[in-house]
């Protein structure tokens, strides 16, 4: 079984910044793509932004410019520097990638809050 878990996020005033983490652990043979997802209360889940193995990246159009995804392969872990922060980033936050272990598999992990406010 493989496991993502989140770390980093919290309370932030408006134009601050926060790094979140998701490190993979278990049977790993090799990560592909990995993303970032969020969830904002009352709103479905969206995509924020990916990263491939080669790291080539894509970001939603509500955070270009102001957050960076980075993967280190050697620590099974991704990153998203998120500055500038606003009001609008205020959400659950979730890591995903697809992890070939037994076969190439879809996992998520438990979430971490962001919360942007003043």
């Amino acid at each position: 079984q493989v496991q993502l878990v989140e770390s980093g996020g919290g309370l932030v005033q408006p134009g601050g910044s926060l790094r979140l983490s998701c490190a993979a652990s278990g049977r790993i043979v090799s990560i592909g793509d990995m993303d970032w997802y969020r969830q904002a209360p009352g709103s479905q889940r969206e995509l924020v932004a990916t990263i491939t193995i080669g790291g080539s990246t894509n970001y939603a159009d509500s955070v270009k410019g102001r957050f960076t995804i980075s993967r280190d392969n050697n620590k099974n872990t991704m990153y998203l520097q998120m500055n500038s922060l606003n009001a609008e980033d205020t959400a659950d936050y979730y890591c995903h990638a697809k992890v070939r272990d037994w076969g190439w598999n879809d996992y998520w992990g438990q979430g971490t809050q962001v919360t942007v406010s003043s």
